[in-house]
Order: C-alpha cells, then sequence, then structure tokens
C-alpha cells in the first residue's frame, strides 16, 4: 500500500491505548475533535454502529460560513482496541473507495502510537496533502481532549 495514493500519520498520545480507542468510537468524543477546531459536529447528527458492516454518520459545519458537509460510511474491520478499518465519503449515497486504517499499539507506560492511513486513489494529490494537514488538525484536538480527561 506504500505506493497506493493516500495519507499516512503517525501520532504518539498520552494516554492509554482504550481511550484512544474511545475516540473513534464513541458518539460524544468523535463529535468533540472530527473537523478540527474550525468545525461543530452536533452529537445528535452522529450514529455509529461500530461494528463490520455497521454504518457510521455525521453532519459537520464547517469554517466562518458554517458550510454543511455530512459524512458516513461503513466499518469493514473492528478490532477493540487495537485495529478500526472504515471507510468515509462526504458524498452520502454514492459509493467511496477510501479506506481509513486506525491501528492503535500500546507502547506502555499510559502512552499509545496511533499509525493512521487514508487509501482508495479517489482524491487527487493534492487534495489527498489537504486531507493530511486536516487530520493533522482533527488529531491535535484529540490531544487536547485525552489530556483534559
Amino acid at each position: 500500500m506504500a505506493d497506493e495514493p493516500g495519507i499516512s500519520i503517525t501520532r504518539v498520545f498520552d494516554a492509554p491505548r482504550e481511550r484512544v480507542w474511545k475516540e473513534w468510537t464513541e458518539p460524544e468524543r468523535f463529535a468533540g475533535w472530527y473537523g478540527g477546531a474550525e468545525a461543530d459536529i452536533p452529537v445528535s447528527t452522529v450514529s455509529m454502529d461500530v461494528r463490520p458492516g455497521g454504518g457510521w454518520r455525521a453532519t459537520m459545519f464547517f469554517g466562518p460560513d458554517r458550510r454543511q458537509i455530512d459524512w458516513e460510511g461503513e466499518y469493514v474491520e473492528v478490532i477493540e482496541p487495537e485495529r478500526l478499518v472504515f471507510t468515509v465519503t462526504d458524498m452520502p449515497g454514492r459509493p467511496t473507495s477510501e479506506l481509513v486504517i486506525v491501528v492503535l499499539n500500546d507502547l506502555g507506560d499510559g502512552r499509545t502510537e496511533m499509525v493512521f492511513e487514508q487509501r482508495g486513489g479517489s482524491l487527487t494529490p493534492d487534495q489527498y496533502r489537504a486531507a493530511g494537514q486536516g487530520w493533522g488538525r482533527f488529531f491535535d484536538v484529540i490531544e487536547q481532549q485525552l489530556a483534559a480527561g
């Protein structure tokens, strides 16, 4: 997969793996970070059926103009608390080939390495660069949420 267009980001969080897992799988926590500091996601718009074949969705209001973005996908692989694989699209109802892979490695001492990948080839290289920068900002908010407890 290294030659495939996409995004790869590795982050280390000062939190146990189980807490990082919850950031990805609990609607209240997910709504708090997805979209970064420039977005709001009402918890009431988030649904997560975290099991293979289960769906997820969230409505984001982004930027100063509060542009609405509807996100959805399907869980492909769920191995709690170490691996989560799901599809993602901002065009509900249309098939997507973008796949997100999140691997959480327990480093001991209450630290977790998160290896994140987004693949699929449906974005241009510039779009992947922008998406990678966006995910990086999202992960900054996860770090803040984890630090706050």
